[in-house]
């Protein structure tokens, strides 16, 4: 009888320990949870790049990221030097079959993380232009503007953004290879003192496909949103909507995987030139798998347009599924 027992035990065991590994589906985390660093950007709304694909009905995902960059623009209006950090944390559910839902809340602030000289030794290992950076001191805090008055020295631990948002996505389109989803955010952001005091509502729009082929991922995005507020430093109108493009691929190999991908937003106002045009954002990832959860690890450097985009950013991630 004993002996019996021990068998229905370890064949229980062994019927549940696969239903469970059957659960665990790695390609559903899709791109990197990595928001925009562009200075304008990274304080309102911008749509974020997301997967096509819908998670399995009923799964819920909490996730935390950490963020550490560099911001650096120089034009004939205005000096920006400065360091931007910010913590982020949400969880998204797959409601229904068709339905996604993702609440998000954001922090962003200023404050020391010393990036200055690792992203000079960056730009001059990979031959980037420093673009005036050495003819400031390091480990500034300032934005100064004569011509709108700006003179600010040292906002360090100052808030630079404190926002809630919440994304609603439908599935259009779903099987083995292709994925296809709409979706829409309202956004809630509030910072009740300092130079970037501000409080606004706002709306975007997004269209997202992926695709999936073996050990082969790409996501795209492609989004836009609505302002209708004042930029906190300069008082002039932030422009009424900009667009969004995302591309992200990632290369999967047992627990590891390894992420690249393009993030462009238009210019978000008229008074500076800099601020005006497109910032073009590319980022490389490494993502590890846990059976429930996953770490991620992402680098961010501009590009085309130098002064529209955080020198350098470095993010830190985790995601768990349940």
């Amino acid at each position: 009888m004993k002996t019996s027992l021990k068998l229905i035990s370890v064949l229980s065991l062994t019927s549940i320990l696969p239903a469970y590994a059957q659960v665990v589906n790695f390609n559903d985390y899709g791109p990197l949870q990595v928001y925009a660093q562009s200075p304008m950007q990274s304080i309102n709304l911008s749509p974020l790049l997301r997967s096509g694909f819908s998670l399995p009905e009923g799964q819920k995902e909490w996730y935390i990221t950490a963020n550490a960059a560099s911001v650096w623009s120089e034009s004939d209006v205005l000096l920006a030097d400065y360091y931007q950090n910010a913590i982020s944390s949400g969880l998204k559910w797959q409601i229904t079959e068709d339905l996604l839902f993702d609440a998000n809340y954001t922090w962003q602030f200023s404050g020391d993380n010393h990036l200055d000289s690792l992203t000079m030794w960056f730009h001059d290992a990979f031959g980037f232009d420093q673009n005036g950076r050495k003819q400031q001191a390091k480990h500034q805090n300032q934005i100064h503007s004569k011509k709108y008055g700006i003179d600010i020295d040292s906002f360090t631990e100052d808030s630079l953004n404190n926002s809630f948002s919440a994304y609603l996505g439908y599935q259009l389109l779903q099987n083995e290879h292709h994925g296809l989803s709409v979706g829409g955010t309202l956004y809630y952001k509030y910072v009740d003192s300092g130079p970037f005091a501000d409080e606004s509502f706002q709306q975007s729009v997004q269209i997202n496909y992926g695709y999936h082929n073996g050990n082969h991922h790409i996501n795209s995005t492609l989004g836009v949103s609505f302002l209708n507020d004042k930029e906190p430093l300069s008082q002039r109108d932030f422009e009424p909507y900009y667009l969004m493009l995302g591309l992200g691929y990632e290369y999967r190999t047992g627990r590891h995987g390894w992420l690249a991908e393009y993030h462009r937003y238009d210019g978000m106002v008229d008074w500076d030139k800099n601020f005006s045009e497109a910032s073009n954002e590319a980022l490389l990832g490494y993502r590890y798998y846990f059976n429930t959860s996953a770490i991620e690890l992402t680098m961010t450097e501009n590009f085309l347009n130098m002064d529209n985009s955080a020198d350098i950013a470095y993010t830190l991630g985790y995601r768990h599924k349940f």
